[in-house]
C-alpha cells in the first residue's frame, strides 16, 4: 500500500493548512460557556462529526470519487457553506492544500483543480483539494474518508486543548472516543444521496455566523 506514508503526510497536524487558525464554530459555544470542559466540549465534536463533517465535507468526498465534476461540487460547496467565516476557512486551507499538493503530490487532476480556481470558475474548498490529491494517490475511498475526518477531528481537539483549556491527556481521551463516532460517520455516508448535501444543524451555523460579531477572539473562524 504505497499510498500510507503520503496519506500520513497528507494528513499530519504539521502540514501548513492554517488549520490551527479555526475552531469552526466552537470558539462561540465557548464564549456563551456552553463548551467550557472535556465533556462538554466532547458532545460538541460528536455532533460536529455527524453533522458538518458528514453531510458536507465528507459527502462531497464520495461524490468526487463516484466522478461528479469538481467544479460541480465546488458550487454547491460555496452555496451550501452559509456562514461566511466558515466559506473563507474551507477557501483558505484548501487553497494551501492545493498549493502544497502541486508541489508535492502532482497529477493532471490536481492540475485541473487549481486551473479551475486560478481563473475564477472555482473556489478551492479544502476537502476537495483533499480528495483530489488522495484519489491521484490511489487511496480508497473509506481510507480517504477515515483519514480526512479524523484529521479535522485532530486539529479541533488541538485547538479547544489550547482555547478551552484543556489537559493534554483529555486530549488524548477526546480522540479516543471520537474515533467511534468517525467509524459511524463513514458508514452513514456510505448510504447518503445527492439530497442531503447540506443537511447541517442550524444551530452549529448559527454559532459559525456568530463568531465573527463575537467580542475576543482567538480563532479565525
Amino acid at each position: 500500500m504505497h499510498y500510507q506514508l503520503a496519506l500520513q503526510q497528507l494528513t499530519d497536524s504539521a502540514l501548513p493548512t492554517g488549520a490551527f487558525a479555526h475552531s469552526l464554530g466552537f470558539e462561540t459555544y465557548v464564549e456563551r460557556g456552553l463548551v467550557h470542559d472535556e465533556e462538554s466540549f466532547g458532545v460538541w465534536l460528536a455532533a460536529f462529526i455527524s453533522q458538518q463533517l458528514t453531510y458536507s465535507d465528507a459527502l462531497a468526498i464520495r461524490f468526487l470519487y463516484e466522478d461528479v465534476p469538481v467544479a460541480e461540487l465546488d458550487a454547491l460547496l460555496t452555496a451550501q457553506l452559509l456562514p461566511r467565516q466558515l466559506r473563507e476557512a474551507s477557501t483558505k486551507m484548501g487553497g494551501r492544500l492545493l498549493e502544497i499538493g502541486a508541489e508535492i503530490f502532482p497529477s493532471p487532476d490536481l492540475a485541473e483543480y487549481r486551473n479551475l480556481v486560478g481563473s475564477g470558475r472555482a473556489a478551492g474548498h479544502q476537502p476537495l483539494a483533499f480528495a483530489v490529491v488522495a484519489r491521484s494517490l490511489n487511496v480508497p475511498l473509506p481510507e480517504a474518508l477515515a483519514a480526512y475526518l479524523f484529521a479535522a477531528v485532530t486539529s479541533l481537539t488541538q485547538n479547544a486543548v489550547r482555547a478551552i483549556p484543556l489537559g493534554q491527556n483529555a486530549g488524548q481521551r477526546i480522540l479516543r472516543r471520537a474515533a467511534d463516532g468517525v467509524a459511524a460517520a463513514i458508514e452513514r455516508i456510505s448510504h447518503l444521496t445527492p439530497d442531503d448535501f447540506g443537511a447541517v444543524s442550524p444551530g452549529l451555523e448559527i454559532s459559525q455566523m456568530r463568531h465573527e460579531r463575537q467580542r475576543a477572539r482567538m480563532f479565525m473562524s
